[in-house]
C-alpha cells in the first residue's frame, strides 16, 4: 500500500526515543523525510544514523522545545533546508509527577510549560507551511488525560489541554485542508517505561500487575503500533480524518478490565 509519504518533510519532535524513534523509523521506510528533533544530540545524530545506512533520509535539530525561538528555529531550518513542511508530529513530553499534593504552583506551571508549550509554538510556526502543502498535525497524547493517573497533575492537565486543541486546530484549519489528530497510547514499552519499572522495588511483580489490566492480549502496546496509526493519520489514506483522538491501547482505556 503506498501511503504517499515519499519526498515529504516531516518534523517529529521527540523524535530520537521510544515512540517517536518508531515514528521516525517508520516515515523514513515509507519514503519521506524527517526532521528529528530533541534536546540530546548524541540521541539524534544516532537515529539519523540509523535511518541514513537503512537507505532513508533524515536530518536533526537539537532543540530545548521549552523556548519559543528554538521551536521558530526548528521550523526555520526545515523550510530552508527542504522548501517544505508536510507534517509535524508533536511528540517529546516527559512525565514529571508534579501533583497536587507533592507539588506546588511554581512547579505545576513550569510541567504545562514544558509539555504543552511546544506543541503550539511549533504548530503556530509550521502553520504556513503546512496551509502551502495541505499536511497535517499528528499530536501524541497519552491515557492520563481521560483516565487520571494520580501524582501528575501537570502533565495530565498538558495532555488533556492537547486533545482540546487537536479539536480546536481542526476546526480553524478545515478552510486550509489541514487535518490535525491525536494518538493516544496508554502502556507503551519503551527504554524510558523500562528504566521506571526497573527502578522499581518489585519490577517484575509490577509488570505482571500492569500487563494484565490490558485487554487485549495481555500485553504491552509497541512503540511501532503507535506509530503505526501515527503515520496512518499522516498518509493520503486518512484523507478525510480530522479532529480525531485515536486510542491505540489494546482496549486499556475503555474496555473493562476484568475480562
Amino acid at each position: 500500500m503506498d501511503l504517499n509519504l515519499a519526498n515529504k518533510v516531516y518534523i517529529v519532535t521527540g523524535g530520537a526515543k521510544g515512540i517517536g524513534a518508531a515514528i521516525s523509523k517508520g516515515i523514513a521506510g515509507e519514503g519521506g523525510i524527517v526532521v528529528v528533533v530533541g534536546r540530546g544530540k548524541d540521541d539524534n545524530i544516532k537515529i539519523v544514523d540509523e535511518i541514513v545506512k537503512a537507505k532513508g533520509k533524515a536530518s536533526y535539530v537539537t532543540a530545548e522545545l521549552s523556548q519559543a525561538q528554538a521551536c521558530k528555529e526548528v521550523i526555520d531550518f526545515t523550510a530552508e533546508k527542504y522548501g517544505q513542511i508536510d507534517g509535524l508530529i508533536n511528540n517529546a513530553g516527559i512525565n514529571d509527577g508534579v501533583g497536587l499534593e507533592n507539588g506546588s504552583p511554581e512547579r505545576f506551571f513550569e510541567s504545562l510549560h514544558k509539555n504543552l508549550s511546544h506543541y503550539y509554538n511549533l504548530a503556530h510556526y509550521a502553520l504556513p507551511y503546512l496551509k502551502k502543502s495541505k499536511g497535517n498535525i499528528v499530536n501524541i497524547g497519552s491515557k492520563v488525560a481521560t483516565t487520571g493517573q494520580g501524582n501528575t497533575s501537570g502533565y495530565a492537565a498538558s495532555k488533556g489541554a492537547i486533545n482540546a486543541l487537536t479539536r480546536e486546530w481542526a476546526v480553524e484549519l478545515l478552510p486550509y485542508s489541514v487535518r490535525v489528530n491525536t494518538v493516544l497510547p496508554a502502556e507503551v514499552w519503551t527504554p524510558l517505561y523500562e528504566n521506571w519499572i526497573n527502578s522499581l522495588p518489585n519490577p517484575k511483580e509490577k509488570l505482571e500487575q500492569i500487563v494484565s489490566k490490558i485487554p487485549f492480549e495481555k500485553r504491552m502496546t509497541t512503540a511501532e503500533e503507535i506509530a503505526g496509526m501515527a503515520i496512518f493519520l499522516l498518509s493520503s489514506k486518512s484523507s478525510h480524518t480530522t479532529g480525531q483522538i485515536i486510542y491505540v491501547d489494546g482496549g486499556y482505556t475503555h474496555l473493562d478490565r476484568s475480562l
